[in-house]
């Protein structure tokens, strides 16, 4: 499936942007300029099931052939956030960019204690509100409050439920397949101490961004950037 695509700039180096579940490429309103501002020409896309994408069958294989499909091999950068990392570690072999970052990426997707899964997002979304929003998310600029708003509005909650057969699948990368940084909240729900250590033994860069909540581009900017140093 070709996605829908946003573009920054129009530099000679490519940066590829894959976000996470529920948002769209409105997620890197701030990302996106700050790349081009560096000489990059930045593209990135809505996920099936999200923005302005079409919608089909949902999976980890189909959402990294989509991306396959639609973006150009070779890139300088690809950054993927949460769904959008998992996405990008079925398609990396196949896209080559010439580094990788994986921004709290969902390689490991769990139940809590009372059972909630992958299911939650989708009933998040019929119960979700301004206010609620704002209170999960207190340092977020009111602007990515409303595009929240928005994104939620158009996606398909049938791609968080494709991901309940995930739950509790080991989905960690044996290997990198182009250098690689994993960029981690601080706490990760996603990629607990044990599997931080495990992927530095693998080969991958594993940085934290102190005190950053699970979407650290909007979290915290400043330090999303700078946990890119060297990297972009």
């Amino acid at each position: 499936m070709q996605l829908h695509t946003q573009s920054w700039g129009a530099g000679d180096r490519i940066a590829l942007l894959i976000h996470g579940i529920m948002a769209d490429h409105r997620t890197w309103r701030r990302v996106g300029p700050a790349l081009a501002d560096r000489g990059y020409r930045v593209i990135a896309v809505d996920l099936r099931g999200h923005g302005a994408s079409g919608r089909g069958e949902y999976s980890p294989e189909t959402f990294a052939d989509d991306l396959v499909e639609t973006l150009p091999a070779g890139a300088e950068l690809a950054i993927g956030h949460s769904l959008g990392g998992l996405t990008l570690s079925y398609a990396v072999d196949r896209l080559r960019p010439r580094r990788a970052v994986f921004s709290d990426p969902a390689w490991h997707l769990g139940r809590t204690a009372e059972g909630i899964g992958p299911e939650m997002f989708a009933q998040f979304k019929a119960t979700a509100t301004k206010e609620r929003v704002q209170a999960m998310n207190p340092r977020w600029e009111e602007a990515d409050v409303d595009i929240e708003m928005e994104t939620l509005a158009v996606w398909d909650e049938a791609t968080a439920l494709s991901l309940a057969p995930l739950v509790g699948s080991d989905l960690l990368p044996a290997a990198p397949v182009v250098p690689s940084l994993v960029q981690l909240a601080d706490p990760s729900f996603l990629i607990s101490l044990e599997r931080a250590a495990i992927l530095k033994g693998r080969g991958f860069e594993v940085r934290s961004v102190a005190g950053a909540g699970h979407t650290i581009h909007r979290d915290d900017f400043d330090g999303f950037m700078a946990s890119l140093e060297g990297w972009v």
